[in-house]
């Protein structure tokens, strides 16, 4: 079918290009113009996606209207902060009731909603599909196994997701709960900062191992709280996520906490980069959702702290560990 995908960063070329291999006729968004060209003439994305060759029928674009022109199937990846940006841009251009899938990973910093959310206020009167699961898109290019999850409320739509990026070496499950998928896909980026930290102050295996599992009982937590499912954080997009990310030499969001461990200011690390690392962001928005809604989460409290507050990294992890004694499942 006639696919659409917006964002041209490493994942959402990395996503275009399977579903071109998977011989879809697909158009690749992308904000810059010579990220557009460079697919166009070179079959390469050499800003965000240098050294990978693309499908040589994949078509880049940087006009939005002819992007979406008689699109069956449209895919969000841009950034989380310009997500909304840039589907209030799309929602003009989109054939009527064709299913979205998004593809981005975060937490809206103005309303403290999933990214399914975002899409749904922007685009009003389309399915919507959570896309999520652990996959660096280097590794999904190179055709190295994979396994995501598709969640939307309705089974059939996400069932048709599920056919249209699925390869022997691609394996897409469905399900309904989108807020555990959501949440999952967001909240671990916060964790591999934390975990990356902690392997930057030459903390051990066993410091990153307790961050990975009190992550995920901080995840699950709010999750919960949210109306999700509990096992969905046991999932692919839940434990599964959390440990490719926080453990992964391809994690973006490990690295930025790996140099922070080492000394740098966050300001330092940021600079000069064209990829984003998530989990910023996404720190921000996890703590105002969780002091919201009255949720603890010890961890992402303590990242704030030393993103956005100056606390020293090693002063962080201290009082993570001198906390209350309590019971394992508290």
């Amino acid at each position: 079918m006639r696919c659409t995908v917006i964002g041209a960063g490493a994942w959402g070329t990395a996503l275009a290009n399977l579903l071109a291999e998977n011989e879809h006729e697909v158009r690749l968004w992308a904000f810059e113009p010579d990220v557009a060209a460079a697919i166009n003439r070179q079959h390469e994305n050499p800003r965000f996606f240098a050294n990978v060759p693309l499908h040589p029928a994949l078509v880049g674009t940087s006009e939005m209207a002819e992007a979406l022109a008689g699109s069956e199937m449209v895919v969000f990846v841009p950034p989380s902060h310009a997500l909304r940006t840039v589907a209030a841009q799309a929602v003009a251009h989109l054939p009527a009731g064709v299913p979205l899938v998004v593809a981005t990973k975060g937490i809206d910093r103005e309303r403290l909603c999933p990214m399914t959310d975002v899409v749904a206020a922007e685009c009003p009167g389309h399915p919507i599909v959570a896309l999520s699961g652990p996959s660096f898109a280097l590794e999904v290019a190179l055709h190295l196994p994979t396994a995501l999850v598709a969640a939307c409320e309705d089974l059939t739509v996400a069932a048709r997701v599920q056919t249209a990026f699925s390869t022997s070496g691609f394996r897409v499950y469905t399900q309904r709960d989108v807020i555990g998928v959501e949440l999952g896909g967001a909240l671990k980026n916060v964790m591999a900062v934390a975990t990356g930290i902690a392997d930057g102050l030459e903390l051990g295996n066993n410091a990153r191992a307790a961050l990975i599992t009190r992550g995920l009982a901080e995840m699950t937590r709010l999750g919960v709280h949210l109306g999700a499912d509990a096992a969905t954080f046991a999932g692919l997009a839940g434990l599964g996520d959390l440990v490719l990310t926080c453990t992964g030499a391809l994690s973006r969001n490990r690295a930025v906490g790996l140099e922070i461990g080492r000394g740098a200011s966050l300001g330092d690390v940021l600079q000069g980069r064209d990829t984003v690392a998530e989990g910023v962001a996404t720190t921000e928005s996890a703590k105002a959702l969780a002091d919201r809604e009255g949720v603890e989460m010890p961890i992402v409290s303590a990242v704030h702290r030393v993103l956005f507050e100056r606390q020293p990294p090693r002063w962080a992890l201290v009082e993570l560990m001198t906390r209350d004694l309590k019971a394992e499942g508290a």
